[in-house]
């Protein structure tokens, strides 16, 4: 495999919503190339860049993938992402190891809710972007409707560079407005071939007026340019795609292309337009360092973007090289965990096949398997130049579930599984809580989870299954009370002896639990005093309206008895637990529900539906506010109600809404939710038993 320097290196990450035909695109364009040998398909299960089980049996891409296309002398990294937003961090962590991007549009569906998600990422990066409205072939595709449809939801800097001639199954030609052509496919061309025929008497009009819409664009974002145009001098091909590639790099304008993958039409422009228009590894590190204020200055630096566990192999690590170069073999620092780390059988990923090379250049893209600690958002550098890159900003989970093995013995090999799939996948994260007896898992939604549970079945021999998380409750007090904790047994020989009055009294929501000595007298000996606290702190773990903790509470110890012969610690611990048990049923005990701070963002044509919903969940609607595009609804809504609140949201919104969530406090639960969670642990502590 030939070395390419950062010159001749394009990195370009394929975007844009589920379904929308990137995964086809990306094959199609390194089987034009000659990188690949086969032109695969979704549908048989033989695509490039979707290889794994789960992908072949959904027929849609869930991790990121890499391919390359070698094309006029030049290296092309392709960088296909998953649509769907469960996998959205996967389209993140693409984006960020990209200097460009190919934004795909189905010709039938034009902008969808992913399309809308993956160009705010390109907009924060900054990254120059082609759009690519593909699937030009299928029944209904409409080139025009998508390209208002861009338009008036994505960027007004948007320009035609490619016509169709025909749409649907009609489609068989693109006409070309930067060389004035128009090619004529060859029905069954494996490779894009085509020839260059005379522009159809039906589009010389739109030809015309998109070539003057698309010289004007660009000579607009040129001073000496614009005066030329205005003063009627004509502007060579070359001209303009030099300022072009300006201007896409400063995000003055989009260019949109059209073809097919399927049939490989419109592949062969779409790499030229790729080599010619996108920046270089070098020219894009400028944009960078302003976009994030990294130096990226120092002799060798590269960064992890992702990591993927493989059957056999490993861990097999993806990185991108921004600065220096690096042998097979090589030695490198990890500036995150400060270790050497052997780069042995660098290679080029081609899908699912790995070629091995001899060195890469800055700017390129390679994997090394087998490293042994070294995970994504890792750094790598020389130990005399350490430097860590502003690590991948992935998405926060938005989802909860709790997780339990269906065969007794497999809790090892759960927790086991659970880590590799958060070390192959950041935006999902698992935790034992001790407190609910239950593995819970945070992900990105349903689908998410899904693939999760497949995956440990497939790859780990874990057979698991979702369950509702429980809720961590908490009790309280309102009201007052005091009374008597007595304990005394005799049973031959020495006995047990201890005996507390206590008074209880409420808190503020907070407060916590305090512990108030008002012995006097020496009623009880001082050393056996700590002894009732700690009776009671473990009574009020227990409760009495439900079985959970009691907190915001005051124990005030305030008379007593002890035996000379038969008082010691555990009895008065004991008297503690008794006096606990005898008066908190007293002061009008109250269940507590965690509540959570929720924010929305929803389009406004849905709004009354969203709140609508909010409220049916015991919400409190705070207010709403308009921002950007969408209006950003806050609420406080009991934990509780908000199981599965994703999949609803998506399914009100189509998709389009999005939220988050932090904890707010706890606050009194009605007294019906009370008696029900109430009766749940009743029913449970007598399964238990």
């Amino acid at each position: 495999m030939k070395v390419y320097g950062s010159d001749a290196i394009r990195n370009v990450a394929f975007v844009g919503h589920g379904a929308s035909g990137k995964t086809t695109l990306v094959d199609a364009l390194a089987f034009v190339s000659g990188a690949s040998r086969r032109h695969g398909s979704i549908r048989d299960g033989t695509a490039l860049t979707d290889y794994s089980p789960d992908e072949i049996e959904r027929k849609h891409s869930i991790s990121l993938g890499l391919a390359f296309a070698e094309w006029m002398d030049t290296k092309l990294n392709l960088i296909d992402t998953p649509g769907y937003l469960d996998y959205f961090g996967e389209a993140v962590g693409g984006l960020h190891a990209a200097d460009a991007a190919v934004v795909v549009l189905s010709g039938t569906a034009g902008v969808e809710v992913g399309t809308e998600k993956v160009w705010e990422v390109c907009d924060q990066l900054h990254l120059p972007r082609i759009l690519f409205v593909t699937a030009m072939d299928k029944e209904n595709a409409d080139f025009e409707a998508v390209f208002r449809d861009v338009r008036d939801h994505l960027s007004p800097k948007v320009v035609p560079v490619e016509i169709p001639v025909g749409d649907g199954h009609d489609f068989h030609g693109i006409v070309n407005l930067f060389t004035g052509q128009c090619h004529n496919f060859k029905k069954g061309t494996k490779s894009g071939e085509y020839e260059i025929v005379e522009i159809p008497a039906e589009l010389r009009d739109r030809f015309t007026q998109y070539t003057d819409q698309l010289t004007e664009a660009v000579a607009a974002t040129d001073d000496t340019l614009i005066e030329r145009y205005l003063g009627g001098e004509p502007i060579g091909r070359e001209e303009i795609a030099r300022v072009m590639k300006r201007a896409m790099l400063n995000g003055e304008i989009v260019p949109l292309f059209c073809g097919s993958g399927d049939l490989t039409y419109g592949m062969r422009t779409l790499l030229n337009e790729m080599v010619e228009l996108f920046p270089t590894p070098l020219e894009a590190l400028e944009v960078r360092r302003a976009g994030d204020g990294a130096s990226y200055d120092a002799p060798l630096l590269g960064h992890v973007f992702k990591t993927v566990s493989e059957p056999h192999v490993g861990d097999v690590t993806f990185f991108r090289l921004y600065t220096g170069s690096i042998r097979s073999g090589d030695e490198v620092w990890n500036a995150e965990h400060e270790v050497n780390e052997k780069l042995n059988h660098l290679s080029l990923q081609q899908g699912r096949d790995r070629i091995e090379i001899e060195r890469i250049e800055a700017g390129d893209i390679a994997t090394v398997a087998k490293l042994r600690d070294t995970h994504t958002n890792d750094t790598f550098c020389r130990r005399d130049a350490p430097m860590r890159l502003p690590p991948i900003p992935y998405p926060d989970a938005v989802a909860t579930a709790a997780v339990l093995v269906r065969q007794r013995g497999e809790e090892d090999k759960l927790a086991a599984g659970l880590h590799k799939l958060h070390e192959e996948d950041p935006t999902f994260h698992f935790e034992y809580n001790s407190e609910l007896g239950q593995t819970l898992i945070h992900g990105m939604g349903e689908r998410h989870f899904d693939t999760i549970l497949g995956r440990l079945g497939r790859k780990y021999g874990v057979h698991a299954e979702l369950t509702r998380p429980k809720v961590a409750y908490r009790e309280t007090i309102k009201g007052k009370a005091e009374g008597q904790g007595k304990h005394k047994k005799q049973s031959g020989g020495r006995g047990q002896y201890g005996d507390c009055w206590v008074r209880l009294a409420p808190r503020p929501r907070g407060g916590g639990y305090e512990f108030v000595d008002k012995i006097v007298g020496g009623v009880i000996p001082n050393k056996f005093i700590p002894a009732v606290d700690r009776g009671i702190r473990e009574a009020a773990e227990r409760g009495v309206v439900a079985g959970y903790p009691m907190v915001d509470f005051s124990a005030e110890c305030y008379d007593g008895s002890y035996h000379d012969v038969d008082s010691n610690e555990m009895s008065f611990k004991m008297a503690g637990i008794l006096a606990f048990r005898n008066v908190a049923p007293k002061c009008r005990p109250v269940l507590l529900e965690p509540l959570a701070d929720v924010v929305v963002w929803t389009p406004e044509d849905v709004l009354g539906d969203v709140m609508g919903d909010l409220s049916a969940r015991r919400g409190q609607i705070l207010g709403t506010e308009q921002d950007g595009r969408l209006t950003k609804v806050r609420a406080i809504v009991p934990e509780s109600e908000l199981y599965k609140y994703s999949t609803t949201l998506h399914s009100i919104t189509h998709g389009r809404g999005t939220y988050r969530h932090s904890a707010h406090g706890y606050a009194e639960a009605p007294p019906d939710v009370a008696e029900r969670v109430a009766a749940e642990e009743r029913e449970h502590a007598a399964a238990a038993s």
